[in-house]
Formats: structure tokens, C-alpha cells, sequence
């Protein structure tokens, strides 16, 4: 799997990065949102470095300039609910993309900490050789998005497939090198130490979904 890690280089991403995961400044879920998906613009621009572009001339009102433009075809595809707020990020910069949604959650089936992952809903287009850009702000444990992959990816072939996480562990990339393809890529804002005992990531930011649009049941 190619990773490619945003945040090891100092920028304003890290300056977002700080705003979620502060308790003081992530109480305000529009502030959390909009942090979120300015994220996810900036993971758009270093993503869109890595596709494919074809040479075109513009008619400008004083003369013909030659430049390029995106030749990939584009399928942004969030897992519901945390990732809207990301996608928007996405969308912002791929305005021609399609779109898909996915709902994806654990299940406690024995009412303790083991769960497994259910995938129920989906509304994605074909992405038959486009570029899929899978988009999900926590990469905790990596079975959500290998449960997701499986489902989405049983008669299709995309182009390439692109992973994006704002916050991830090292065992959820470990759990994706292990499950995907190796010409995967896999964007990360910023990598965190470790799970704790009830997976969740640490020190992560908390529940990004209750964040953004408020507590479930």
C-alpha cells in the first residue's frame, strides 16, 4: 500500500488538525465541521497531485493559453455519518466528481466490546475504472473500510482506489496493508500512537460524527 502521510511536513493543515481535537474549540460542531472539511480540501489538493491530467488550450478574452486539466474520472464515496463533513472538503475541489454514500457502524451484538462491522445502505454510481476515493475522518481498527471496499468493489474495478483519514492508528494501517491491494493508496492527515482496550484512537479527538452533528442513541 503506497501511504502517504500529509502532516509530517508543517503547514495550516496542522493548524486544523489542533482545532479538532482541542475539547475547548470542538464543542462548537459548525466550527468542527467546517475544520473538518477544509481538511478535507487540503487532502483534495496534495491528492490531485498524484491523477492524471491532459493538455487543453483556453480561449481567454486577449489570446489562447495552453494549460491542463484533470483527465480522471473522479468517484468520491464517504462512509455515513462522519464523513460528510470531509466529503464536502472533497467536493469542493472535485466539483465534477460523482458521489456515493455508504453507512457503515459497529455492531455490539453482545452488548460488550466486541462488535462486528454492518454495512447497510449504499447509493454509489458504477466506478468502473475511475479513480475511487474512499473518505472517512478515523481510521481506528480498518474494518469499516475493508468491509466497505468488499461490498462496493464485488463486480467493479476501479482505476485506482484512494483512501482518506484525517486521524489514523497504526493498527488500522496495519489491518489495511493486510486486507487490500497493494497499489491501494492511503492519505492520512496525521497518525496517532495507538487503540485503546475499547478501540478507539488515542489521543484521537473523540466521536467525530457526535462532533459534527451532534449524540446518538
Amino acid at each position: 500500500m503506497h501511504i502517504h502521510y500529509i502532516s509530517e511536513q508543517n503547514s495550516i493543515l496542522n493548524h486544523f488538525l489542533a482545532q479538532i481535537r482541542d475539547i475547548s474549540i470542538q464543542k462548537d460542531s459548525m466550527r468542527f465541521r467546517k475544520n473538518i472539511e477544509r481538511i478535507g480540501e487540503i487532502m483534495a489538493y496534495e491528492l490531485s497531485k498524484t491523477l492524471e491530467y491532459k493538455p487543453v488550450t483556453v480561449q481567454t478574452p486577449l489570446g489562447l493559453k495552453p494549460t491542463t486539466t484533470l483527465a480522471d474520472h473522479v468517484v468520491l464515496c464517504s462512509i455515513l455519518r462522519a464523513g460528510l463533513a470531509l466529503h464536502q472538503g472533497f467536493m469542493n475541489f472535485f466539483d465534477e466528481a460523482e458521489n456515493g454514500f455508504v453507512s457503515a457502524y459497529r455492531h455490539h451484538y453482545n452488548q460488550d466490546d466486541a462488535f462486528e462491522i454492518l454495512v447497510e445502505y449504499q447509493a454509489a454510481p458504477s466506478f468502473q475504472d475511475k479513480n475511487l476515493i474512499l473518505i472517512d475522518p478515523m481510521l481506528a481498527t480498518g474494518q469499516s473500510i475493508v468491509a466497505v471496499l468488499n461490498q462496493l468493489h464485488l463486480e467493479q474495478k476501479p482505476k485506482e482506489i484512494h483512501i482518506a483519514v484525517v486521524i489514523a492508528a497504526p493498527e488500522g494501517i496495519a489491518y489495511l496493508e493486510e486486507h487490500l491491494p497493494k497499489e491501494c493508496h492511503l492519505w492520512v492527515a496525521a497518525l496517532d500512537e495507538r487503540l485503546n482496550e475499547k478501540n478507539y484512537i488515542i489521543p484521537g479527538l473523540g466521536d467525530a460524527g457526535d462532533l459534527a452533528y451532534g449524540s446518538k442513541l
